[in-house]
């Protein structure tokens, strides 16, 4: 994985440098706010080896016995695994391994009812997702979903079916797993939904849908290697954390997510969670927000090119694609795309994406490019930590505690008022 500031000069970041080391010494030293929220950190080596084998023998268990795996949840109980999972599949599935769907992660009556006349004439299993087992979309979801399964297998097979991830001691779902003896797993304590998917909350559904974990856990150490050195020039996550805190006083108030594959789409959906969640606050930070180029060009791409100046991008590329094809010559030539025979779609997308770039910076809109190898379970493993590390130093910069989210609870109580639920 490579980040690339070609687009960016340096030496302006000098008055930043030791701006930034202070806050990657508050993060990796332990002492600033939140930091009771910094199991990921050294998660990558700290995990916990049982429950690791435990959630690759039931995930075994779930392939064998089920074509789907419905995982339920929301946020940080969602998005992390949703963007593995749809960076790592085919477009048209033919992947006969256990197939995830997502539940909880909205209040859509269409969609689950849907959902639940799909999976009558089909082997699945649940895996709800939730610390609390409180959380009013999962919570929703899970009730249908447990009605379902005991319907469809019976309770004693469906309480096999069911996979709990929550609280190691306390809670409704966790109340409700022992009661009905629910293989469960845990969400640690001390780490938040947005860098939760190194955990069993992440790595169990992961696994089911076929995806190397083993190799999903060497990518985070060897993130943790890399992104952990205190070394300005050395460490892309340090530099790009102080320069994001400098645009931002330069008036840049928004950074904008860019892939030229459609399978990285949910990644972006991840990062826009990861930045939201850990800086917007105190009437501060700046929106993140995503396009899919080169789709987008043709909506949007007019706003970044000539629209207001206060904006900055961050292209995720991909160097090695797993496939490919080459456009051929045609004799009549009617769309005069002759020019492009012998090349493969994958240099034309580059080309592209480079002519995109040239085209922005030229319009005043500063570019900055994260290169994967190729599309797998390590490669995506390094870029959640290259990220995971940038937005917690670039948050201490800002004087904020990146691990908590009071905003998100605002909209809960007024939906609560308005529902009547009690003591609202």
């Amino acid at each position: 994985m490579k980040f690339d500031f070609k687009n960016f000069n340096p030496d302006s970041l000098n008055d930043y440098e030791q701006k930034a080391l202070d806050a990657f010494d508050t993060l990796t030293k332990k002492v600033g706010k939140g930091n009771d929220f910094l199991g990921w950190i050294d998660a990558p080596y700290n995990y916990d080896k049982e429950e690791f084998e435990k959630i690759k023998r039931c995930a075994k268990k779930i392939q064998s016995d089920s074509k789907y795996l419905v995982s339920i949840g929301i946020g940080g109980s969602y998005l992390g695994i949703k963007a593995v999972d749809s960076a790592m599949q085919p477009y048209f599935n033919f992947n006969p391994k256990t197939k995830l769907i997502y539940a909880g992660n909205q209040i859509s009556g269409e969609y689950m009812n849907e959902l639940l006349e799909f999976l009558k004439d089909k082997d699945y299993s649940i895996n709800v997702i939730s610390k609390s087992g409180t959380t009013t979309e999962p919570s929703i979801a899970f009730r249908f979903l447990r009605e379902a399964i005991e319907e469809k297998y019976g309770k004693e097979e469906a309480s096999k079916r069911i996979y709990a991830t929550t609280d190691k001691e306390k809670g409704a779902l966790k109340t409700l797993a022992d009661k009905e003896g629910y293989e469960t797993f845990v969400v640690p304590d001390d780490i938040g939904g947005r860098f939760s998917v190194i955990s069993a909350v992440g790595l169990l559904p992961l696994a089911v849908a076929g995806f190397d974990i083993d190799e999903f856990m060497n990518g985070f150490k060897e993130a943790h290697d890399e992104f952990l050195k205190r070394d300005f020039k050395e460490n892309p996550a340090i530099r790009y954390a102080a320069t994001r805190n400098l645009l931002y006083n330069q008036g840049k108030k928004m950074e904008i997510f860019v892939s030229y594959e459609p399978k990285l789409k949910y990644i972006s959906e991840w990062l826009k969670q990861l930045f939201a969640e850990s800086q917007g606050k105190d009437g501060i930070g700046i929106f993140p927000l995503s396009v899919n180029n080169t789709t987008d060009l043709h909506s949007v791409g007019q706003m970044i090119q000539e629209g207001e100046r206060n904006i900055f991008e961050t292209v995720i590329d991909v160097e090695n694609p797993i496939k490919d094809i080459e456009v051929k010559e045609d004799s009549e030539n009617l769309d005069g795309l002759n020019f492009l025979s012998g090349k493969k779609m994958s240099y034309i997308n580059k080309k592209a994406m480079e002519g995109t770039t040239i085209a922005h910076v030229d319009g005043g809109v500063l570019n900055f490019k994260v290169t994967l190898d190729r599309i797998n379970e390590k490669e995506i493993a390094k870029l959640f930590y290259f990220f995971e590390v940038a937005v917690s130093v670039d948050g201490y910069m800002l004087g904020i505690n990146p691990f908590d989210q009071p905003g998100v609870e605002k909209y809960k109580t007024q939906m609560y008022k308005l529902l009547g639920k009690p003591g609202y």
